[in-house]
């Protein structure tokens, strides 16, 4: 895995090229093998790279990479997975390779094929190219977006890199922040594509490609996961084994083709469905031992450790256990504006920062289980909204709003309370984790109306009027609205998931994991997002994913092929923290410090009244306005790094 940078600006050439060995220099992290530039004071382009070495480590896969006469260059970051079958195909049509690496077939590829290469490519990637003989940048990112890239255009000056951090090494660059993309990191905890936190910037969006040359621009769009062309459903003349026997085949075939390695691999596993799919996989296609890594707490609420090990004592990995105290995950936190250089408050990012520092103490590249949920149907809130959404429709507004005013009333500490005295009696698939939360969010779609509105509900922080409140700006619409348009003819659960594979899982889950494993140069691959597979499940039946109120039914049929359900078959925990005790103890002074009168008034973005009204009742338990709070600290942290 490895960082890219790069600008097209012949009128800024001499100062954008002064300043692309700084731009290199803050993407080291992604690539700490090696480094290379391209120059070229004729046409005004740079090209810059830092090199992760996994597969030809040799200095022949060094890049830039150039074509023969040097007219073609290439800056890549990611793998191809198939790319022995394309060197194939393309030795067979008189391309000749200096390398072995993936890096080379990228370049043949898009000297053989041209800005259609990237539909050849089964893999995760991101990438550009600058075509001297015709003048023009190339940029790609992949079908799933699990490789991130980010572009300027301003004035005539193109700026691209894998990271903001690499941009903002620019003197040129213009650190605007944009107000409307404030509003919608309030609103998710991210700032959705294919907006970024800074004005003229955006994100390249996944299944994407830019084209720049003489001036103008031009973004579409190469894969589309659309309805109609997977249609969701599937066939009802085929059975369950037979879907279930296509997934053994699809996915066994992604797990075997990401195991292609010159360097050290292993596996995160958690302990739940999607990592033990995967880790089974890897185990039947492996000949070598399985090294597999998990990270626990000493709060059980929060712990998969003792689950993880039981699946991998059961598969026989090699596996290594780190029990983290609080101070530990703590100690991290003033690290996260450097790791996410965007403003990113998914409180998971931090647990998952030590999980990729332990498996890169001992290897270079690591598979895990991440799109299971999205694809399979694993979030509750999906089978929730679902049940809601029926709820709504049979009970009067009005008695609904009543029961959610109740609901309001009691404290969030005497809910906790009430929560566990029964999961004392209650079985355990009616134990819920992160009650409090679960608690907020029913009251908040108890007064909603419409899917899109009840989902909205679910997975936001606030909604529209509660941010022009604070902010004094509403959310503008975006892809989430867009996308619940051009889904409405799917089944409910189905039309909830796919708005959540072309959000939610580029946006938050794989920037989380990407920025966190790059930090320790850790290269992470997501066999459930190859594009096949991510195809196939988009056919599956929806009673074949969610069944009885339980997602990932197939996908759990197929983990009983190799591991008894007694060691998976519970409620899903996620990868969480305490962090709403945390914010009431460990972090208050930190709390106390970034969301003070003084700071935010002086900032003069933020109402202080709803933000200490906010305080007072998460610091007396009257009520958990955790998320909230985090994403305001994580706000203004990440402004005193990148913007004082």
């Amino acid at each position: 895995m490895c960082g890219l940078v790069g600008f097209f600006s012949p009128k800024y050439y001499e100062v954008l090229s002064a300043d692309l060995p700084l731009a290199v220099e803050a993407l080291k992290h992604r690539g700490p093998d090696d480094s290379g530039f391209f120059l070229d004071s004729s046409a005004g382009v740079g090209l810059g790279h830092r090199r992760l070495s996994v597969i030809d480590p040799t200095p022949k896969g060094r890049q830039p990479m150039a074509s023969e006469d040097a007219r073609i260059q290439v800056v890549y970051n990611g793998e191809i997975y198939n790319f022995r079958e394309l060197r194939s195909s393309l030795e067979a049509r008189g391309h000749r390779f200096r390398s072995k690496t993936d890096t080379e077939v990228v370049l043949r590829a898009y000297q053989e094929w041209g800005i259609g290469a990237p539909e050849h490519f089964t893999g995760m990637f991101s990438f550009g190219i600058w075509d001297g003989n015709r003048r023009r940048l190339f940029l790609a990112r992949d079908r799933l977006g699990v490789k991130p890239l980010y572009y300027y255009y301003r004035d005539n000056c193109m700026l691209f890199a894998s990271e903001l951090k690499g941009l903002m090494s620019f003197r040129h660059y213009r650190r605007e922040v944009d107000i409307q993309a404030l509003a919608q990191y309030l609103q998710y905890q991210y700032v959705p594509s294919p907006w970024t936190i800074f004005r003229y910037t955006r994100k390249l969006e996944p299944g994407h490609c830019l084209l720049l040359k003489g001036g103008n621009l031009k973004v579409w769009q190469y894969w589309d996961l659309s309805v109609g062309k997977w249609a969701d459903g599937g066939s009802n003349e085929r059975s369950e084994y037979d879907f279930l026997e296509e997934l053994d085949e699809v996915l066994s075939r992604s797990v075997s083709g990401m195991l292609v390695s010159d360097v050290p691999l292993g596996a995160l596993l958690s302990g739940g469905i999607d990592s033990s799919v995967i880790v089974s996989l890897m185990c039947r296609a492996s000949h070598k031992t399985v090294k597999t890594y998990t990270v626990g707490f000493r709060d059980q609420e929060y712990d998969e450790a003792p689950h993880a090990s039981k699946v991998a004592n059961y598969l026989g990995t090699d596996h290594r256990a780190l029990y983290v105290s609080s101070k530990k995950a703590l100690d991290i936190i003033p690290e996260i504006p450097d790791i996410y250089d965007e403003p990113f408050a998914d409180s998971s990012a931090i647990p998952t920062c030590l999980l990729s520092s332990l498996a890169r103490s001992s290897v270079t590249v690591a598979l895990s289980g991440d799109g299971g949920d999205e694809l399979f149907g694993g979030y509750l809130r999906y089978w929730a909204t679902a049940a809601m959404a029926g709820y709504c429709e049979r009970l009067p507004r009005l008695f609904r709003l009543a029961v959610a005013r109740l609901m309001r009333r009691i404290p969030a500490k005497k809910a906790e309370e009430v929560n566990f005295l029964a999961r004392k009696i209650l079985p355990p698939s009616l134990h819920f984790k992160n009650f409090g939360d679960k608690w907020e969010k029913a009251i908040r779609q108890l007064g909603r109306e419409g899917l899109e509105s009840l989902y909205r509900a679910t997975i936001t922080l606030w909604d529209a009027d509660e941010i022009m409140g604070i902010l004094g700006r509403k959310p503008a619409s975006g892809r989430f609205e867009r996308l619940f348009s051009e889904t409405e003819t799917l089944p409910v659960i189905s039309r909830l998931m796919r708005v959540d594979q072309l959000t939610y899982l580029p946006d938050a889950m794989l920037t989380k994991v990407d920025r966190a494993s790059m930090a320790c140069g850790l290269e992470v691959r997501v066999p459930l997002l190859d594009h096949r597979v991510v195809e196939f499940a988009a056919g599956i039946p929806e009673d074949l994913k969610v069944r009885d109120g339980r997602g990932k039914y197939l996908l759990r049929k197929l983990l009983a092929r190799f591991v008894p359900p007694k060691l998976f078959d519970r409620t899903k925990m996620g990868f969480a923290l305490p962090l709403e005790p945390w914010l009431r103890t460990d972090l208050k002074p930190l709390l106390r410090d970034y969301l003070s009168a003084e700071r935010l008034e002086k900032e003069g973005l933020f109402d202080t009244r709803p933000v200490h009204r906010m305080l007072r009742e998460h610091f007396s338990g009257r009520a958990n306005h955790h998320h909230r709070l985090w994403a305001l600290l994580v706000w203004e942290m990440w402004r005193e790094r990148w913007l004082t």
